[in-house]
């Protein structure tokens, strides 16, 4: 019987040595293990770095000068990730006074992208579900993040007429992605019109940002996620002085055709690095 038990314990003793090496092998060979364990690193990583850095943030209480922590906590990823950062046309934010960013939005990825170019005394509006996620909604809460329920048009337009004044009254910049939800198609979708009437209300310019499509390195569909390099395109900015609610239509739609339009340039020149840096095939 003890031989038996020791043998036991030896067989159970090399299982666990084992796994080790085969969740390596996994990693290693198998692209969806290892999509799903880099997503599983970026959702610990948030968590963590809300849980670590709320207590801190909580000693100046709800400010947007928190957002410089989470910015800086956030930074590193592209490191662990092997992600290379290209910024065009940065120059563009170097300007006083409150604006309006548009940003297309593709993946929980884009934060690695928004903490790149988010100047100072800048908040995103956000979903109101993200304040109920624990020490998450705590840490954006805490950074003056504004939430607006997508669900309720009148709570909407109160919280963007808010903001409007905020943004005068304390010199505020607001990042919002207009499409509304995540979108890695090859196109963007149709804008909603929230960034549009804040910028009119406030009298404020509007930057559109164009993050390059993640294709050739992240894809929640096909569970890829790899080494690689993301664009940022700041284009110039849109001004709003002297419009009026009934210019937001028209607005809207030609700040999404300027963005599309950057998108599908940025599109076709990643597909022509790509068959730069293929090695010519070889001739008999």
């Amino acid at each position: 019987c003890r031989r038996g038990s020791r043998m036991e314990v030896v067989l159970l003793h090399g299982l666990l040595l084992l796994l080790p090496l085969a969740a390596l092998l996994l990693y290693r060979y198998n692209a969806t293990f290892h999509y799903f364990c880099k997503v599983a690193f970026f959702n610990f990583w948030i968590v963590a770095v809300s849980t670590l850095l709320s207590p801190f943030a909580a000693l100046w209480g709800r400010s947007v000068e928190n957002m410089k922590l989470l910015r800086a906590a956030i930074l590193p990823l592209k490191y662990f990730y092997g992600i290379k950062m290209q910024v065009w046309g940065s120059e563009h934010l170097n300007i006083k006074g409150p604006y309006v960013i548009v940003c297309n939005h593709q993946a929980s990825l884009d934060l690695i992208g928004i903490v790149e170019i988010i100047p100072d005394h800048c908040v995103p509006i956000v979903k109101k579900e993200l304040m109920y996620m624990g020490t998450v909604g705590w840490a954006c809460w805490l950074s003056g993040m504004i939430f607006i329920n997508r669900h309720n048009r009148e709570d909407a337009i109160k919280v963007i007429s808010q903001t409007a004044r905020t943004m005068q009254r304390e010199n505020l910049r607001v990042l919002i992605f207009p499409e509304g939800t995540r979108n890695q198609d090859k196109s963007m979708l149709p804008f909603k019109r929230g960034a549009f009437h804040l910028a009119v209300q406030a009298q404020v310019p509007i930057f559109p940002i164009v993050i390059s499509p993640y294709r050739d390195f992240f894809s929640s569909k096909d569970k890829k996620f790899t080494s690689g390099t993301c664009t940022i395109r700041i284009l110039p900015k849109v001004e709003t002085q002297g419009l009026s609610p009934k210019d937001v239509p028209e607005l809207t739609e030609t700040v999404r055709q300027t963005m599309a339009d950057a998108l599908a340039e940025m599109s076709t020149s990643q597909r022509g690095d790509q068959r730069a840096e293929q090695p010519p095939l070889l001739r008999c």
